[in-house]
């Protein structure tokens, strides 16, 4: 069946087409969860939301587009939401501070593995990983992350410059934790 069809089939509320719509974008999903929550545990539970706004929302969504994409965008919403109900996601007004880019070189580039550079950003506040993902790893604008997150578009800049600075000194302290070790 195409997913088409399991989209008029979900929007007609088939437990069936809804599992078998779960199986084909759970994964997907999960990884933008995985992003934007604290812990592995919260973004089961966002992922959970997710799917939930989902078949709640099926019927708006009209064959424009990419399906995926409507996918994605209502698990991040979902997901930040969850942030401005349980008022966890605190954001402080930087807009003094300057969009600053922080720079590796490419040599340490290659020598970082991914996984310890996905957990250091999920190592950062709350109010910087969001922006960071948002900005960096989504392609968000300021102006488009500042009514997600109900912020200026200067601090939405300030908390990337400041996300960016905390991910350099953990780059570099793991750098300079594998050179005294290699010593």
């Amino acid at each position: 069946m195409g997913l088409e069809q399991l989209i008029i089939r979900c929007k007609k509320n088939d437990t069936k087409a809804q599992s078998e719509l779960y199986k084909l974008f759970s994964s997907t999903l999960f990884s933008i969860c995985l992003k934007y929550s604290r812990n592995y545990a919260e973004a089961q539970d966002n992922l959970q939301d997710a799917f939930i706004t989902v078949f709640g929302k099926i019927n708006q969504y009209k064959d424009k587009g990419s399906f995926e994409g409507w996918l994605k965008r209502i698990t991040i919403n979902t997901t930040l939401q969850r942030y401005r109900k349980d008022k966890t996601f605190q954001i402080v007004n930087e807009d003094h501070l300057e969009d600053t880019d922080v720079t590796i070189d490419d040599e340490d580039e290659e020598n970082i593995p991914l996984q310890f550079l996905l957990e250091c950003i999920q190592k950062l506040p709350n109010r910087y990983r969001l922006v960071f993902n948002l900005y960096v790893l989504d392609g968000y604008s300021h102006k488009e992350i500042g009514k997600l997150l109900e912020i200026s578009d200067g601090t939405s800049k300030s908390n990337l410059a400041r996300a960016r600075a905390l991910l350099k000194d953990l780059v570099l302290n793991y750098k300079s934790t594998l050179k005294s070790h290699s010593i």
